[in-house]
């Protein structure tokens, strides 16, 4: 895999050329910045941008003053190759709060090992129902200790109107769910990314969180998917490599709240 050119069609797809993440959401395009406005419990942020230092903090003070003026908090997803060199410098000076750094992983969807086996006594189902992201949505909640009701009414509200763009799937010890994840499916491109893989801390380290990844990655393959992309913690990163996941840049969030 040819890292720099997979990373420059990675923009282009996904971040340049967005498409709105689910019902509810609409991708709009102001000067250098593409940005995601959402109703309800969608996300709403910057994911693209294309500045320099003459018009970065210009364009901050835009983004700051169009999500003040609708009331919402708002993300500037900041990859590490974006430009200017230091943006994140400009968006923490102009009030923005920096999150935790994760590394923007990508695999082949051919290349990638697909052998990983769930443990015994547990069992994967398929979250395709309100009772189904339920199960999802409490075990977010444990594995990271975060508030889930913008996930759940997001995953259901793109469950029954855009089905075919996310796949959710929880791990289950008896009727226990101790572990879930998603695939969000970009139609028209040729990636798919992996989002919100979590197992409950009396679970971790028996090889459910490998599993659940190549369980999507066989589902990605299945529906000619050529990339699966991940923003990987430091946690996580050392398992993407070993199942073929290659580090391309990083990724930082920053939050602004009115």
């Amino acid at each position: 895999m040819d890292h720099t050119s997979v990373l420059a069609l990675h923009d282009r797809d996904l971040r340049e050329g967005a498409r709105p993440d689910g019902p509810g959401s609409r991708v709009e395009r102001a000067g250098g910045v593409v940005r995601q406005v959402s109703d309800g419990h969608g996300w709403n942020g910057v994911l693209w941008s294309d500045l320099d230092e003459t018009d970065a903090d210009a364009a901050i003070a835009e983004q700051i003053a169009y999500f003040t003026a609708l009331g919402r908090d708002f993300e500037w997803k900041l990859y590490g190759h974006d430009l200017p060199t230091d943006l994140g410098q400009r968006l923490s000076a102009a009030g923005f709060t920096p999150e935790p750094q994760e590394t923007l992983m990508i695999g082949e969807v051919a290349a990638l090992t697909f052998d990983a086996q769930l443990p015994p006594g547990i069992r994967l189902l398929p979250a395709t129902d309100r009772a189904g992201i339920d199960l999802v949505a409490d075990v977010h909640e444990k594995a990271f200790g975060t508030d889930s009701t913008r996930l759940r009414a997001r995953l259901l509200a793109q469950l029954a109107a855009e089905p075919d763009t996310v796949v959710a799937v929880v791990a289950l010890a008896g009727d226990e769910p101790v572990s879930a994840a998603r695939m969000e499916l970009v139609p028209g491109t040729r990636f798919a990314g992996l989002w919100g893989g979590g197992t409950v801390e009396a679970w971790r380290g028996r090889g459910i969180y490998r599993a659940l990844i190549a369980h999507r990655a066989r589902i990605a393959a299945d529906r000619g998917y050529r990339y699966l992309q991940v923003d990987a913690s430091d946690q996580s990163r050392p398992i993407l490599e070993r199942l073929g996941f290659a580090p391309l840049t990083t990724t930082t969030p920053y939050v602004y709240e009115p």
